[in-house]
């Protein structure tokens, strides 16, 4: 299936409303949170980027951005502060585990090299470890940023009954950490190299009767230049099986990433520790020894 699919821009209201009736699959039961297909022409064809994921004739996956500016509403915009802000990205469900969303991320990545901006900058949910894996990990993104509840409510089954609180992320496509992880020559660090190296632990998590991650009760504060801070691996799952879980688990993260990005921190990689019954996923957060532009 992979090697079948090609990924191109899109560019006529057919593919765009084929990108509509996608967004409709993938993020469900919230109709006003549908990028409508003329809205994402109009990006397409006016300095924005709308690419797919094509199978065949048939949309399978897509991502959409445009122009942005890292200047406040102050401050003068011009081409050295120009960036690319991707809004929305999506795979149908038989097509994910293909590397998709990864590809997309490539070739969006080309796409705004050419037009000269070093810049792309998107926002995530951070307790979505599988998110969290391809965006920091994989393609080298940093995060110093936590934003509460930044789109207020959502309605779509993937995002209802939790305020939308975001990483807003930055990755700075032509530096030599993204190129290195582009080449595969960027060095990569498990867990216990990094407890070696001295990595702090901030919250000590431990699972339950029921196989549930639960959070500390007591946070640590941070004393080391490199911090660790555990997340949920499945955070959906445990949405469903216990929603009071899931709420202690955003509030308890928020504290502890709020706290961290104040003092300097950033979130600079992320560990993920594949086990059946057990996984572990952590954040790896830096203080002042790591390039991150």
């Amino acid at each position: 299936m992979d090697g079948k699919i090609v990924i191109r821009r899109l560019t006529t209201p057919e593919e765009m409303v084929q990108a509509e009736e996608l967004q409709r699959v993938i993020w469900p039961d919230s109709e006003i949170d549908i990028i409508p297909s003329h809205a994402a022409l109009a990006i397409s064809h006016n300095g924005g980027l709308v690419l797919g994921a094509m199978d065949g004739d048939k949309v399978v996956g897509y991502i959409l951005g445009f122009l942005s500016t890292t200047a406040g509403s102050q401050d003068e915009v011009t081409t050295k502060n120009l960036k690319h802000c991707s809004h929305q990205m999506g795979v149908l469900p038989d097509y994910r585990h293909h590397s998709l969303g990864y590809r997309l991320k490539l070739a969006q990545r080309e796409a705004v090299l050419q037009q000269g901006i070093g810049l792309i900058t998107w926002t995530y949910d951070p307790l979505m470890s599988l998110n969290a894996h391809q965006n920091i990990r994989k393609l080298g993104a940093v995060c110093n940023i936590y934003l509460r509840n930044y789109y207020g409510s959502m309605r779509d089954g993937l995002n209802e009954g939790l305020p939308s609180d975001r990483f807003r992320v930055e990755w700075w496509i032509a530096s030599d950490r993204v190129v290195a992880r582009m080449k595969g020559t960027h060095p990569t660090h498990n867990l216990d190299e990094y407890v070696y190296g001295g990595a702090q632990q901030l919250n000590p998590a431990s699972y339950d009767s029921r196989n549930l991650l639960n959070p500390c009760e007591r946070l640590t504060s941070p004393e080391s230049s490199l911090t660790l801070v555990e997340i949920p691996s499945d955070f959906q799952i445990l949405k469903k099986t216990d929603v009071g879980l899931t709420q202690a688990w955003q509030k308890h993260t928020r504290e502890i990433f709020e706290g961290a990005f104040a003092a300097g921190y950033a979130v600079t990689d992320f560990i993920y520790l594949k086990d059946e019954r057990r996984p572990r996923s952590y954040y790896v957060l830096s203080q002042g020894n790591e390039e991150l532009g």
